[in-house]
């Protein structure tokens, strides 16, 4: 019985960068001795296990053989005789294809840190294309070491593309499409991602209303950058720059999905494309089971982002239709990634990533002024019910025109 680190934990350790999860690989074991060691058995279908006093996972060597479709089609063999070499040959990419032993020595059999050196993503086998999953897997790593210079070999990015065309990826459970955009929203470069399943054909599959907006034209006056599909991409990648909160980044990603949609010859006026995009994200989160508070702000910001963009010059009235709109008062810190998500957008422009954008601040001071009207002090002076709230919004009004000097 013999115990190695494997995968993502050498990796980074060989890049320089911290390791923040230690993998095992245990090679000549089986499940009962690992039982009766005190390891508990976590999964029924992989021999995965728990270290009783670290809690890190430690597997049994495994093999994979395609037996079905999708990501659950394979025939898992585990027992002594699976060898160290044969259980990182299943691994997708080389330099995840890395192991260590006990005295520290380092076991590479697919030149993984070859590839690391030359900061390369290639997949270690044909069996590659066997998990359609890997595709999107690749993406996300293309988009964690983007800013070290990773790039993806070029063969890798051909099996990529014919995994797409195959039709395999319509295969994939949402679950796990959805765990892998997540995490890729997680990165430090997101709009990476969204590139590369556009190349590799990817995207139409699992988020056709982005993919849908590659083609858009947009006014040159407002958008340089013109394509929607790129607007899209450098909003993402704006996101990314403001926030590292994933929620902030889906809305980036899904604000202009509406523009997908308007008819060729209406092109490039796009108005209307605010609504339109309401029920498409409702869709796609469905789709993706995408939990509540990335729907809800995706919504929000497709919904209100052009009033957002607006608010330096619109009356109280305005600004106050807006935060009741957005349920500001009730909900401010969905408000501030609102805020956040319609910042990367107006950043996400060709040539104007540096433009002030002041309309943060201005919606925040109105929020802030409005949002300590108290209710007490109208119920006292005798209103009842609607009045009430009739009331509260005029006492808004005013204190907004006083904070901002507006009319």
């Amino acid at each position: 019985m013999k115990t190695y680190l494997v995968g993502g934990a050498v990796r980074d350790k060989l890049l320089g960068i911290p390791v923040k999860d230690r993998d095992w690989v245990v090679v000549g074991s089986t499940v009962e001795e690992m039982l009766a060691q005190d390891f508990q058995q976590v999964g029924k279908d992989f021999p995965v296990f728990l270290h009783p006093q670290t809690n890190e996972e430690y597997a049994l060597a495994r093999t994979e053989r395609k037996s079905g479709k999708g990501y659950t089609g394979f025939t898992v063999h585990a027992d002594k005789s699976v060898s160290l070499e044969e259980d990182l040959q299943r691994r997708d990419l080389t330099v995840n294809a890395l192991a260590q032993d006990e005295s520290g020595n380092l076991i590479d059999p697919f030149n993984g840190q070859q590839d690391l050196e030359a900061k390369i993503l290639r997949h270690v086998s044909a069996a590659f294309t066997e998990d359609p999953l890997r595709a999107l897997r690749v993406a996300r790593f293309a988009a964690r070491f983007h800013h070290l210079g990773f790039t993806i070999a070029d063969e890798t990015k051909a099996l990529m593309e014919t995994m797409t065309a195959g039709g395999e990826l319509s295969d994939l459970v949402s679950e796990r499409v959805w765990t892998e955009i997540e995490s890729a929203l997680r990165e430090s470069s997101p709009q990476i991602f969204i590139q590369i399943l556009k190349h590799c054909g990817a995207l139409a599959v699992i988020l056709p209303e982005v993919d849908n907006l590659y083609g858009v034209p947009q006014p040159p006056k407002y958008h340089p950058e013109i394509d929607t599909g790129i607007h899209t991409l450098m909003a993402l990648q704006q996101a990314a720059i403001l926030s590292p909160d994933p929620v902030v980044r889906f809305a980036a990603l899904m604000h202009d999905v509406g523009k997908g949609v308007i008819p060729k010859s209406k092109w490039p006026n796009l108005r209307g494309h605010e609504k339109l995009g309401v029920e498409l994200i409702n869709s796609a989160c469905k789709r993706l089971t995408a939990p509540n508070d990335y729907r809800d702000l995706a919504r929000l910001t497709s919904l209100l982002h052009t009033h957002c963009h607006r608010a330096a010059s619109h009356s109280a009235e305005e600004l106050l239709e807006t935060l009741e709109q957005a349920d500001a008062f009730r909900k401010p810190e969905r408000f501030e990634q609102f805020l956040l998500a319609c910042e990367a957008d107006s950043r996400g422009r060709l040539g104007l990533e540096d433009v002030p954008y002041p309309q943060p601040e201005i919606l925040n001071k109105a929020l802030s002024a409005s949002a300590n009207v108290e209710t007490s002090v109208f119920i006292e002076q005798g209103y009842k019910d609607a009045q009430i709230g009739e009331q509260i919004r005029l006492k808004r009004l005013t204190v907004i025109q006083e904070a901002l000097g507006i009319s």
